[in-house]
């Protein structure tokens, strides 16, 4: 009986250990999570604000490469951007177009407003052309006042749409555009029927007695010489033929068929047609 006593009271001692020891786990556990709470609710309340960085680097570094860029370089970009929109623009215009600061960069001011591409009024830029022409009608005035020829690349600029005008001209035939041998570049010419012009018969005998060669590729050779372009280019055709299987041998002439005496005679009143008829 005692044995038996002594086994009850210690496996009520273990159950009451086990009980104290499962409520300190407990306590214990709460007690960490609790401060993990506190700690977190503090570096969110001391914690510094997150930088945040721009989305707009890569522009901000290629505005700073234009306003390092050379003092050329910034006024080509003034230029084109004046050429393109036809526009006058301040500065600050100018600036936000094209990122070129004007006003912080003297020498590209006094530069800009010195070109003779650039008009300055004061205020603002505008580009200026060597010709100031607005619409066909007054290229074409402008094309008449230069019957010794008015070369295109002084046109270029003139306006937006002044080489579809040209081409317009060329095609109502009121104006000649011819290349230039030396410098690959169009001349116009005015073509005006109003304009009378006198050849003296000895220009126009020399004319009519230049024995042209009888090689289309000789005539080509010849004008390249004398300076003008050629409207065709026969070496590059017959070149394209022979790849074609082309023969670019001029076909043999038939034989003139000769009357003969069953010939029905038509045209007696002619009788030269008729010698070989009679002699035979």
């Amino acid at each position: 009986m005692a044995l038996q006593e002594r086994l009850d009271k210690f496996k009520k001692q273990q159950e009451k250990c086990q009980t104290t020891l499962s409520s300190i786990a407990a306590s214990k556990a709460a007690s960490q999570k609790s401060a993990a709470h506190g700690s977190a609710s503090a570096n969110g309340r001391n914690a510094p604000p997150v930088v945040k960085f721009s989305n707009d680097t890569e522009r901000l570094q290629h505005i700073n490469s234009i306003r390092k860029a050379p003092v050329g370089a910034q006024m080509k970009r003034v230029i084109d951007l004046l050429l393109e929109t036809r526009q006058a623009l301040t500065p600050e215009q100018i600036n936000e177009a094209c990122y070129v600061d004007m006003k912080a960069n003297k020498d590209v001011f006094d530069n800009l407003r010195k070109n003779p591409k650039v008009n300055y009024d004061g205020q603002r830029f505008s580009y200026k052309s060597k010709y100031g022409l607005r619409d066909k009608a007054e290229l074409l005035q402008l094309v008449r006042k230069y019957p010794e020829g008015l070369a295109v690349i002084d046109l270029k600029d003139a306006y937006p749409t002044v080489m579809e005008d040209l081409q317009a001209l060329k095609a109502a035939g009121q104006i000649w555009l011819l290349s230039n041998f030396d410098s690959q570049e169009d001349i116009a010419y005015p073509n005006d029927p109003k304009v009378h012009i006198k050849v003296d018969d000895d220009l126009k005998q020399l004319f009519r007695s230049i024995e042209l060669p009888r090689d289309m590729i000789d005539i080509e050779k010849d004008l390249q010489k004398n300076g003008m372009k050629p409207a065709t280019n026969t070496a590059k055709r017959r070149s394209a033929a022979q790849i074609q299987g082309i023969s670019s041998k001029p076909k043999p002439k038939k034989k003139k068929s000769e009357i003969s005496k069953r010939t029905k005679l038509t045209n007696a009143h002619l009788p030269e047609l008729f010698q070989n008829l009679n002699n035979s």
